[in-house]
């Protein structure tokens, strides 16, 4: 089985001449319009990530969730991603067991570390602690998930005696999936955990990631993990239209001004058009053309990694909303049925 869903991170319009930043009210109002969009047009799940800057609209997914719940009937609903580093998971698993019960049981949370780092000094942790805060917060979150009583202590957190953890999701535990870019041990210890793995495959060539795939399915396999509960997936940027060429020249400035916008505060040349273009390519990290076009490179990835899970993030830079209808309804009435029609055959 496999599920072709969307990510987004909420990003916001930005005037490329004045500079005018578009209303974080405007642009929640048109996500939660695209999710009920992608529900009525099958497609399987959606993810929603966090960040905390201008550029993006969107601080806590699960309130984003919440709403989306209300407005859909089959969608799975998640993060992309949720930083658990920065995060109380105790409140974390309360919010989404909320979305949970308010969607009938389709809820998930999708951990990651997080690729800004605005997080941490806005909740006060030190950033010295990046990866040991993940780590303990890992382990907290998946004890609230397995048991309904908690006896647990940490370093980072005041312990929990006896303590139980309501409300409970629909079906006791939640899917619980992490995320990650290119650590080799973030990747050994989702497979050691028993957990799926989102790889977030936003820049170079994909065969690159190969190597970290087989890591992940050795470890595990080595931990005694059953191969008919392993679940993989990839988030790739994408955007769809009628005619390739015309989609792929409309979105560029979007893009690469977003790419630039991020690279200022990374020390990244600015964005190039052959970048982009190579990116378009069979070989390439964006999933931006035609339906058929789209359909030949999802598939690609599919066969290459051996995925359950392909996401979209469709929303990178914020393009009209008009076209992210239109986007999305391809995706939903086209794409997918004809990924997962030549995946039946």
């Amino acid at each position: 089985m496999i599920e072709l869903g969307i990510g987004m991170f909420g990003d916001v319009q930005i005037d490329p001449v004045t500079g005018k930043v578009q209303p974080a009210a405007e642009r929640m109002q048109q996500i939660v319009e695209e999710i009920k969009l992608m529900d009525e047009v099958g497609v399987d799940f959606f993810g929603m990530g966090e960040h905390h800057r201008e550029d993006y609209a969107v601080a806590s997914p699960e309130i984003i969730l919440a709403a989306a719940a209300t407005v859909t009937k089959n969608i799975k609903l998640g993060s992309a991603v949720s930083v658990l580093s920065s995060a109380d998971p105790v409140k974390l698993f309360q919010d989404f067991s909320t979305v949970d019960i308010l969607s009938n049981g389709r809820a998930e949370i999708m951990a990651g570390r997080g690729s800004f780092i605005e997080s941490f000094p806005l909740f006060g942790y030190d950033l010295k602690d990046y990866a040991a805060l993940f780590e303990e917060k890992l382990d907290l979150l998946l004890r609230l998930n397995k048991q309904d009583t908690v006896t647990w202590s940490g370093k980072f957190r005041k312990p929990l005696v006896n303590q139980q953890i309501f409300p409970r999701p629909v079906h006791g535990s939640l899917p619980i999936w992490v995320a990650v870019g290119g650590t080799t041990s973030s990747v050994i210890r989702a497979g050691k955990l028993g957990l799926p793995v989102m790889f977030a495959i936003i820049g170079g060539a994909p065969e690159n990631f190969k190597p970290l795939f087989e890591v992940y399915q050795q470890a595990w396999v080595d931990n005694g993990h059953d191969m008919k509960d392993f679940q993989v997936g990839v988030h790739m940027h994408s955007f769809f239209g009628e005619d390739s060429r015309s989609v792929a020249d409309k979105y560029y400035p979007i893009y690469a001004a977003q790419m630039n916008r991020i690279g200022a505060s990374r020390g990244w040349p600015p964005y190039q058009r052959q970048q982009y273009d190579f990116g378009r390519s069979i070989h390439g990290h964006l999933v931006v053309g035609d339906v058929n076009q789209s359909v030949e490179k999802i598939l690609h990835i599919i066969e290459l990694f051996g995925l359950t899970r392909f996401s979209a993030h469709m929303d990178v830079g914020s393009p009209d909303h008009t076209d992210m209808m239109k986007a999305i309804e391809l995706y939903g009435t086209k794409i997918v049925p004809k990924v997962k029609e030549a995946l039946r055959k």
